[in-house]
């Protein structure tokens, strides 16, 4: 089975994104897996156009896109993208959307395909924090996981794909009081269960982890 999964460059003012940063740290392969890696712009339009074209090269049966959740304690396996760009800071091209739709006429909202619940589990057994998130945001992460969904929903309709936040790492937030962080050793051990995971589960686990707001 070949799995591609893509982590963003570094934006705004970091030198690094844990997302990329823990995506090269994983191996080539896990037994029967195939592990293609790739590095995605933080650039809206252009983003969804890198992973299209590696989309169509490598012909992957998984997808699975990382980001960077600045803030967030937990490894987060997000639900749903919504069809909208609404960024508070420039990307990395510059450009700043605000309230504009990804696919003009597209659904509101898609579905991850992966097993969200089995991984955020799964992760968790392996000693890491992690949950199931139902906001993306509305920045490129969100983005690029609707241009995912969008693309599997129209195109590619074989693969299962989604897309995963990660806290920062420990060296980001040395200027950041309070905020919370994890380490690279960890991240990287959680989307390398994650694939795993979404390799050898079909049917997602019944399990709650909704939240009260």
């Amino acid at each position: 089975m070949k799995v591609l999964i893509t982590g963003f460059d570094p934006f705004g003012d970091e030198s690094k994104n844990p997302a990329y940063e823990a995506v090269k740290m994983l191996p080539d392969t896990f037994e029967d897996i195939e592990l293609v890696k790739v590095e995605i712009p933080t650039k809206f339009y252009k983003s969804i156009e890198v992973l299209k074209n590696h989309i169509e090269k490598e012909k992957p049966e998984v997808v699975i896109c990382v980001g960077q959740a600045g803030g967030r304690f937990t490894v987060s396996v997000e639900r749903v993208a919504i069809n909208v760009d609404d960024a508070r800071i420039p990307d990395n091209g510059g450009n700043q959307p605000v309230d504009q739709a990804i696919v003009e006429g597209g659904p509101a909202a898609y579905f991850s395909t992966l097993p969200i619940k089995a991984i955020a589990n799964a992760i968790r057994e392996g000693g890491i924090p992690a949950s199931v998130s139902n906001s993306a945001g509305t920045y490129v992460c969100n983005h690029i996981m609707y241009g995912l969904m969008h693309m599997i929903n129209t195109q590619f309709s074989e693969i299962r794909g989604g897309f995963i936040h990660v806290p920062f790492l420990e060296e980001q937030v040395l200027d950041k009081p309070n905020m919370p962080s994890m380490n690279l050793d960890s991240i990287s051990k959680a989307l390398g269960i994650a694939v795993k995971t979404a390799c050898a589960v079909e049917l997602d686990s019944k399990q709650t982890e909704g939240t009260i707001c």
